[in-house]
């Protein structure tokens, strides 16, 4: 099996690229913005119109501006537009099946959320523009005339990690990191880890019947700030003694938002309504049908995590 894989100098692009190197039966070529040391690669931007010396059986659109803050026109370009390029790259290639990784946050509300199915309500507003632009690429998914896949995992972690564990971790040691305060339970969510969801990609691309929408978790729901707080605790970082109510924190992003947007500031704000969000308010899932097509997560969430400390530990 022939696999194109988009995004391939990224995090989950790249794992997917390492992990299967060399399997036998699977022929892999990545594309990416930047530089990456693989045997069949090529930097190719997106955005624009593109070919490649390369007929997949598969394309996995893993591709994406993965941050909680930018302009509309940057996700656009980066989500939208190279979705849709993907599309008309595929329609050329005779119509190989085609895997979009979209994201779990298309479905979040800045309030509790349990039990998500794949047919919960999405929009007409979302947290920001990363899951607005991630369901317009799904809509973009929709016109394709060929099989599709849309798998949405939530808060993908593992060796290396550029999104979600690095910013906790730098606030954290800067002292800038507090623990949350609400007056209801804490917030449960769900996590993936990382080398899971590369198997979960596999399984979806060389299962021929498997097409349609997938939420993808480890199955197993943990108190979110607990579990932030253990890894600090094994990684020797301080734990954080300030607290602020969900309520407060939620009034500073929103501040915050507006004054970088005012002044047109490029950098990310050091606080924004979705990450408070994700320590506030519980995300959980219903996976039946993961669990159904695509089986039992391949690494549990407790060896994810050993595999991730040991990561970050024999980092710089």
């Amino acid at each position: 099996m022939r696999i194109l894989v988009t995004g391939a100098s990224g995090f989950v692009g790249g794992s997917f690229m390492r992990r299967f190197a060399g399997r036998e039966g699977v022929e892999l070529f990545g594309v990416g913005r930047r530089p990456a040391n693989f045997e069949n690669y090529a930097r190719i931007d997106l955005s624009g119109d593109f070919d490649i010396p390369f007929s997949p059986d598969v394309v996995i659109h893993a591709a994406a501006r993965a941050s909680p803050w930018g302009t509309r026109a940057e996700f656009f370009l980066q989500n939208v537009q190279a979705t849709q390029n993907v599309v008309r790259f595929c329609e050329r290639r005779g119509c190989p099946k085609l895997i979009y990784l979209s994201s779990s946050s298309v479905f979040y509300r800045h309030e509790h959320q349990f039990n998500l199915t794949e047919a919960s309500p999405i929009g007409p507003t979302f947290v920001n523009e990363y899951a607005a632009t991630k369901y317009d690429g799904e809509l973009a998914i929709g016109h394709y005339s060929g099989d599709t896949v849309v798998l949405r995992p939530r808060a993908v972690f593992g060796p290396g990690d550029t999104v979600l564990f690095p910013r906790i971790l730098r606030a954290a040691r800067r002292g800038q990191f507090p623990l949350f305060e609400s007056a209801g339970t804490p917030a449960v969510g769900d996590l993936i880890f990382v080398d899971t969801l590369c198997d979960y990609l596999l399984a979806a691309a060389v299962q021929p019947k498997t097409v349609g929408q997938y939420n993808l978790t480890n199955a197993k729901p943990v108190v979110i700030q607990d579990f932030i707080l253990d890894a600090f605790a094994r990684l020797g970082v301080r734990t954080p003694t300030r607290r602020i109510t969900v309520a407060t924190a939620m009034r500073a992003a929103r501040v915050t938002e507006s004054l970088y947007r005012l002044l047109r500031l490029k950098s990310e704000p050091p606080i924004t309504r979705y990450g408070v969000s994700v320590f506030a308010y519980s995300k959980t899932f219903d996976v039946t049908r993961m669990l159904r097509k695509l089986g039992p997560p391949s690494v549990s969430l407790e060896e994810g995590t050993e595999r991730f400390i040991a990561w970050q530990r024999a980092q710089p």
